[in-house]
């Protein structure tokens, strides 16, 4: 009895800090959002983080789209062999390049690369009392170094999308060429026949909601970080973990409310 006693006081523990953490993130959303309204804080560092979170991760998102394309080439030719014609080597490529792998793969790199970023960057700030030092100049930590860095990442993680959709499909197309026997009218009406502007639009809006994602979750990392330097790793290790789980959570949620109900009708 007391066993059972102490297994429902842990499933209880885990359930409560599980929906008080749901809380804290949505307060923290929230007064995001609130704080936008002080764009004298800013607007003058969106340009900067603009440059380090979406300019400078561009090759990381060139570098995986370029392999990502060759492979999908291969692949759809093995997958689909000589039951279809060869053009729809150009369909397979363009679709899952488009829709797919090409937002959700450069997400996850990006999660790495700029959630761990921010919240090294952050965590760093806090543990080293820098954050109460603007405090105390009547700077307020959500607009100053927050909001920028939210906007920032969710206004440049669809252009580095967007590059990496084109590096896909001009690696996929190089693909063709030279490893697969398809010409290049072949491979062009493959991905012209059943592209719809649809695809790129729904690619860049997950990849919008992927980079706010990623860049709230590190901040909140980075704000809360305690215990100096281990503390600083460990909200990094966190924010990288849980930006990843956020962004397939976000795949799966507009695949369901939006992919799923275009399908339908």
């Amino acid at each position: 009895m007391r066993s059972l006693h102490q297994r429902v006081s842990a499933v209880g523990r885990a359930t409560r800090s599980f929906f008080d953490q749901i809380g804290a993130g949505t307060r923290f959303v929230v007064a995001t959002f609130r704080a936008m309204r002080d764009t004298k804080d800013w607007i003058p560092e969106f340009s900067m983080h603009a440059r380090v979170l979406g300019v400078e991760s561009l090759p990381i998102g060139i570098f995986i789209a370029l392999f990502t394309g060759i492979v999908l080439a291969l692949l759809a030719s093995y997958s689909v062999g000589d039951l279809v014609p060869p053009y729809f080597v150009g369909t397979l490529v363009q679709k899952t390049i488009t829709l797919e792998l090409a937002p959700v793969l450069t997400g996850l790199a990006l999660a790495g690369r700029v959630g761990a970023n921010i919240a090294a960057e952050l965590g760093t700030m806090r543990v080293t009392e820098q954050i109460d030092a603007l405090e105390t100049l009547t700077f307020d930590p959500m607009s100053h170094l927050v909001v920028p860095r939210v906007l920032a990442s969710t206004l440049m993680f669809p252009v580095v999308v967007a590059v990496a959709m084109l590096v896909g499909l001009l690696s996929g197309w190089v693909a063709s060429l030279l490893l697969l026997d398809i010409t290049t009218p072949q491979f062009l009406k493959g991905a012209r026949i059943f592209f719809t502007d649809f695809d790129v639009r729904y690619g860049l809006v997950k990849s919008a909601s992927f980079g706010a994602a990623v860049a709230l979750i590190g901040c909140r990392a980075g704000l809360n970080t305690q215990g100096g330097a281990q503390g600083v790793g460990r909200g990094a290790t966190r924010a990288v973990v849980i930006s990843a789980v956020m962004i397939l959570v976000l795949d799966a949620f507009w695949a369901l409310v939006w992919l799923s109900g275009r399908t339908i009708r």
